[in-house]
């Protein structure tokens, strides 16, 4: 479905030429790893996305996210223009928007939302074999709930750099790379022993999970 336009604004297929995809199989190496390096800028995280051509679907479902992005952050003011889309076998899984305010949950980013609903669908933790479609380059935490779903790839429209001045995506990846002793969030630990011990109870379970 199509959303009106008007002049000054930037045409889908326009902003989904800039669109980036990160493997799955990828994600240590360049996108863990990369979130705990010491040294290099945000821009280096765009300009090292492997480019791949996209299909007409594909733009589809992007238009699709940046449709959700538009509607919550301009349209419905639900939370910040973010929207996103879980694809599986072609198909939509689950897409939502960002509705930080409507919620009053700072966890609650559009991709967040999404991988939730698409779990719940699928009735498991995992989405192997899905992709994401994000109308901006995922915050660590949305990158980090995608990694914990298993999810394949990931494609996204906007850059970091392209909304650094609003929003503190680019700031919270370079406090991630600081010890802890200079992050703005303040890091201790405390009572090591006794976590030491659930985990050594866990580790004896017979049936304990991993995932």
């Amino acid at each position: 479905m199509d959303s009106p336009t008007d002049d000054n604004e930037t045409p889908l297929d326009t902003l989904f030429a800039s669109a980036r995809i990160v493997h799955r199989r990828n994600f240590l190496t360049t996108g863990a790893a990369a979130l705990m390096a010491a040294a290099g800028s945000d821009a280096t995280f765009a300009k090292d996305a492997p480019k791949q051509a996209a299909s007409d679907q594909d733009r589809k479902f992007m238009s699709h996210a940046v449709e959700l992005m538009r509607k919550a952050g301009v349209v419905e003011k639900t939370g910040g223009p973010f929207g996103a889309v879980v694809v599986m076998n072609n198909e939509i899984l689950s897409s939502s928007g960002n509705s930080v305010l409507r919620d009053n949950d700072p966890s609650a980013h559009a991709e967040v939302n999404a991988i939730r609903m698409a779990c719940k669908k699928v009735g498991s933790p995992h989405l192997k074999g899905a992709t994401l479609f994000s109308s901006c380059e995922p915050c660590p935490m949305c990158y980090s709930t995608a990694y914990w779903a298993r999810v394949d790839k990931i494609y996204y429209a906007a850059s970091w750099s392209d909304y650094a001045d609003l929003f503190d995506d680019s700031n919270i990846n370079q406090d991630m790379k600081q010890s802890y002793a200079k992050r703005t969030v303040r890091v201790a630990q405390l009572m090591r022993d006794d976590a030491q011990k659930v985990w050594l109870e866990y580790r004896n379970l017979p049936s304990k999970t991993r995932y």
